[in-house]
């Protein structure tokens, strides 16, 4: 399993006693743009189990040098509703932190970023030029406010996401030849019936 990146619109909310980062990181049944050869929505539900288990930072750019929250201290709190994964960072009085909410508060950032891992995952394929990926089931690493989005149309996410495409196409290839494989040892083992049969009818006769 590989680590994956989506973004998303986010906003600020704070006040003199204390500055809190609050917005959706992810929003559940909505069709992505086309990552690469196929789209994506999230199923609610899908981050239900990891956010009661796993233990989750909110960082700024993904680095863990610079921590905003975590979620087992209660500084981020992450919680599903209606319309996806709500997000809530209770950032530290730090240096860092202070110049961030400055930078959002002036729209020089105004996006998330998530990174996760997918446990389980639906594909249709009805439409085989463009089919459609849900993710069921995903486990969090972090959420990060972020100067550039991991936006699919970047070199890394294009890669990235025909890694994704590949690997389902070639777990499809695989399907496909355990059914065939599995079509012959049935066809096998009718002739062979076949065969005993002939022979027991031989042998009455």
């Amino acid at each position: 399993m590989q680590k994956e990146f989506r973004a998303y619109p986010f906003e600020i909310r704070a006040n003199k006693d204390s500055p809190e980062l609050i917005g959706h990181a992810a929003l559940f049944e909505v069709l992505s743009e086309d990552l690469g050869g196929f789209r994506e929505k999230i199923r609610k539900g899908a981050f239900e189990k990891t956010i009661q288990t796993d233990d989750i930072r909110a960082l700024f750019n993904h680095d863990p040098n610079y921590v905003l929250g975590r979620n087992i201290n209660g500084t981020l709190e992450l919680s599903e509703d209606e319309t996806g994964l709500l997000v809530k960072i209770k950032p530290p009085e730090t240096q860092f932190a202070k110049d961030l909410i400055k930078q959002i508060e002036r729209g020089d950032i105004s996006q998330m970023s998530f990174g996760f891992i997918v446990n389980v995952d639906e594909w249709d394929t009805t439409d085989k030029d463009n089919p459609i990926r849900t993710l069921v089931d995903a486990s969090l690493f972090d959420v990060s406010p972020v100067t550039f989005p991991a936006y699919p149309q970047t070199d890394i996410g294009v890669r990235m996401a025909k890694d994704v495409l590949n690997d389902f196409q070639n777990r499809q290839k695989q399907e496909l030849e355990l059914e065939e494989i599995n079509a012959k040892s049935q066809e096998r083992k009718a002739k062979l019936l076949e065969i005993k049969l002939d022979v027991v009818k031989g042998e009455i006769k």
